[in-house]
């Protein structure tokens, strides 16, 4: 249902050699940056600002933003944060809308892409409340055959939730997946794999779709 350990392996390795052979735009250089964790990388520093943002305003000041990406480890210049922040923030507000970044920080992935991971998440958000949670992966996710629900280590609901937290960072667990941060999650995932069909059938076999 996530990504396997070859594409993650193959994702992190691709990033992490472009990042060593030098990158110079700034932008590219942080979404790599973030890649280079896996492929929640960017969904895990969309969770950073959504810790940051106490106001709930959904956008980012400079102060909040050069601390987002500190806390998450990001190697940047002043420099560089600075022109990341100046190409995002088209209108000169001095601050950047939340969901634009993240959409300016994704890869570019084909439309098919998109079309298939929200057909993906539309079935699993069964309320229509535009979460996925536990509740709604009950006949969806099949944990009969997963070891810890055989062993009786673990119950469904506690499997579920496991699955759930690999979208949650920095003590922020909230049992909960937004429709933003499964794509952010799944764009991670598409990096690595070329194919288009390929990706295709691994969505629609994971989710049964």
């Amino acid at each position: 249902m996530a990504a396997t350990a070859r594409t993650e392996k193959e994702l992190k390795d691709k990033c992490t050699k472009q990042l060593r052979n030098g990158v110079e735009d700034p932008l590219e250089k942080l979404r790599l940056q973030c890649l280079s964790r896996g492929a929640s990388g960017i969904k895990g520093l969309g969770r950073m600002f959504q810790i940051i943002d106490d106001d709930g305003s959904r956008k980012l000041q400079r102060a909040e933003f050069d601390k987002g990406l500190h806390d998450y480890g990001i190697d940047l210049s002043d420099d560089e944060k600075t022109a990341i922040f100046a190409q995002l923030d088209k209108d000169g507000s001095g601050s950047l809308d939340y969901e634009e970044f993240l959409k300016a920080l994704r890869p570019p992935m084909p439309q098919c892409r998109k079309d298939i991971i929200m057909l993906a998440f539309n079935k699993l958000d069964k309320s229509g409340d535009g979460f996925v949670t536990a509740a709604d992966m009950e006949g969806v996710y099949n944990v009969d055959k997963h070891p810890k629900f055989i062993s009786g280590e673990k119950t469904k609901q506690q499997i579920f939730n496991d699955f759930l937290k690999t979208f949650d960072i920095g003590g922020h667990d909230d049992g909960k997946v937004t429709k933003e941060e499964f794509l952010n999650y799944y764009n991670g995932v598409s990096v690595s794999i070329d194919s288009d069909v390929y990706f295709d059938l691994m969505m629609r076999t994971c989710w049964k779709i």
